[in-house]
């Protein structure tokens, strides 16, 4: 249905989509029990106009273009969303004991987070690393880490995201050597890697290089994945970290689905098939505190994302329209003062990723403004997840607040917004292609400083009381008493200091020395860098030697000084 369709001409567009959706709901969904609420009244799987709805052209059905109200025209009755923890702390085999546990408790995937050597391609023994060992994920030095990580843990039954983005080719290379070891061959693999270096420049500054060689490797795991492992999206494009620098909601979704935009130009320029590579990109946004507008901002970034992908980058099939995403409550809106108020903060964000029709969602824990989540606060987030899932009854009804006038007005303006933030980077970059106009804002500090004055601005707000936090800025008495956290001993860095050693002297140098000289070449040629980076990983090669390599043919990168 055309969005400016009016009078009978809309009723006809509107029945006939109903029915396109009904059509598509019987073939894909068995009904083996009913769906009611919990007075016992019936409920439809979707709900929409009676006559007409100018708005409709823009709301559409479930599982249609433009894909508002989701990707599935069975919405969360015929595929729930995907519960997948971030967890990672210490060293590998610590974290191995904590992902058994949240596989047992009844989460759906895994999600690594990796300490801060490992996220700057440092090995544990490096004395940049001192006393950062283990300390905010896990530590992960070569793929024998990595083999430790997933020990008992079928990679080919598994599906895992891995949270890095500078060195996340040789991590990648780890993770599909482990899974060799195991037996799995590696077409089976299904997982995400972040590997968005984009929003390292924007927001949060965890690069190794300057970014075309970054961009490089990045068109090398898009190409490699397109060929030899189709299930896997080696790439998801991260809005989580610009809006935790301070970014608001328009922000957030402007600049990530631009990145977006970015990444399906490089693939284009690699010669890629659109509807080949595409449904390989992913997305991971915040879900902050503002109920209706986190929801709304899902919205809209579907429906955006369709359009672009249809209009400006031919994409013809729907896969390749499809803007798949993972959620995580909002690590900022996380208070130390009264932190058992965040049980409450978390569960709302985590119904409005929900009701946004979010693809896979982790909920912070209580205590992660603290430190790293101890067993039980990790279990308290897990059950929220489930709660919902279980016991509210919000998964019966696909988009259940289409069509409310406050959330449709919310995300036609924040689509508005997003569209002015487009036409902005595009400008800049001046040959109208959406990767010059971010490579120029990287450039001249220009992201940095609109989410610096929107930081900026939500601070004054704060100071001043028009915006209130509980516990912090208003009703701060309290009788909580202080939490046990969980901290990280440095026996960590010592014990895996001296793993480290034990494997480099008991390793073939020889067969390390070929391989990184082979990675070398090919860093100094135009062949794909996937095949030489698995070959010095096979030989254990650590994660600092590889990423040493490549800083030697690259160099490294400085931000340019802004005031």
């Amino acid at each position: 249905m055309e969005p400016d369709a009016t009078g009978a001409e809309a009723i006809e567009a509107i029945e006939a989509g109903r029915a396109r959706w009904q059509a598509r709901y019987d073939a894909a969904f068995k009904r083996d029990r009913e769906f009611r609420t919990l007075s016992g009244l019936d409920v439809d799987p979707v709900y929409g106009p009676s006559g007409d709805d100018p708005r409709f052209g823009r709301i559409g059905w479930p599982g249609e273009f433009p894909f508002t109200r989701g990707l599935y025209a069975t919405g969360y009755r015929g595929r729930p969303w995907t519960i997948r923890q971030f967890a990672g702390f210490g060293n590998a085999r610590q974290t191995n004991e904590r992902y058994k546990m949240i596989l047992g408790a009844g989460g759906g995937g895994l999600s690594v987070a990796f300490d801060m050597p490992t996220l700057m391609g440092r090995d544990s023994d490096d004395p940049r690393s001192l006393g950062e060992v283990g300390h905010c994920g896990v530590a992960i030095d070569s793929a024998l880490d990595m083999d430790l990580l997933f020990d008992g843990i079928p990679l080919g039954d598994v599906t895992t995201s891995m949270t890095i983005s500078g060195p996340a080719v040789p991590i990648f290379c780890m993770y599909v050597v482990a899974a060799e070891r195991q037996g799995v061959p590696i077409g089976k693999l299904n997982g995400t890697l972040q590997t968005d270096i984009f929003k390292e420049y924007i927001a949060q500054k965890e690069w190794l290089f300057a970014p075309e060689p970054h961009l490089r490797l990045i068109g090398d795991l898009m190409e490699f994945c397109a060929a030899e492992i189709p299930a896997y999206k080696p790439l998801s494009v991260s809005g989580y970290h610009i809006r935790e620098a301070g970014a608001t909601a328009a922000q957030e979704l402007a600049f990530t689905l631009a990145d977006g935009f970015g990444y399906v130009e490089l693939g284009l320029s690699r010669g890629l098939d659109v509807d080949v590579f595409a449904p390989g990109l992913s997305f991971f946004f915040d879900a902050h505190i503002d109920f209706f507008e986190e929801i709304a901002k899902f919205r809209a970034a579907r429906r955006i994302w369709a359009r672009w992908m249809r209009d400006v980058y031919g994409a013809r099939t729907e896969k390749a329209q499809w803007l798949r995403f993972h959620t995580q409550t909002a690590g900022v809106s996380l208070t130390a003062q009264q932190p058992d108020n965040n049980i409450v903060r978390t569960a709302i964000e985590a119904l409005a990723a929900v009701l946004g029709g979010t693809n896979s969602l982790h909920t912070n824990a209580l205590d992660e403004v603290l430190a790293l989540p101890s067993e039980k606060a990790a279990e308290i987030a897990l059950r929220t997840q489930q709660v919902i899932m279980e016991e509210t009854e919000v998964v019966n009804v696909v988009d259940p607040l289409g069509g409310s006038w406050y959330v449709e007005a919310l995300t036609d303006r924040l689509e508005a917004e997003a569209e002015k933030i487009f036409a902005r980077i595009r400008e800049m970059g001046g040959d109208g292609t959406m990767t010059a106009g971010i490579l120029r804002g990287i450039e001249d500090g220009w992201f940095m400083s609109e989410i610096a004055e929107s930081a900026f601005d939500y601070q004054r707000k704060l100071e001043k009381g028009d915006k209130r936090i509980v516990g912090v800025n208003c009703h701060t008495a309290t009788v909580e008493q202080p939490l046990e956290i969980l901290r990280i001993s440095h026996e960590v860095e010592v014990e895996q200091r001296e793993a480290l050693a034990a494997r480099r002297a008991a390793r073939d140098r020889k067969a390390v020395d070929a391989a990184l000289a082979a990675l070398r070449a090919a860093s100094k040629g135009d062949d794909n860098m996937i095949p030489p980076m698995l070959e010095a990983v096979r030989a254990e090669a650590t994660l600092g030697e590889i990423c040493d390599v490549l800083r030697e043919e690259w160099g490294t990168y400085s931000e340019p000084a802004a005031f």
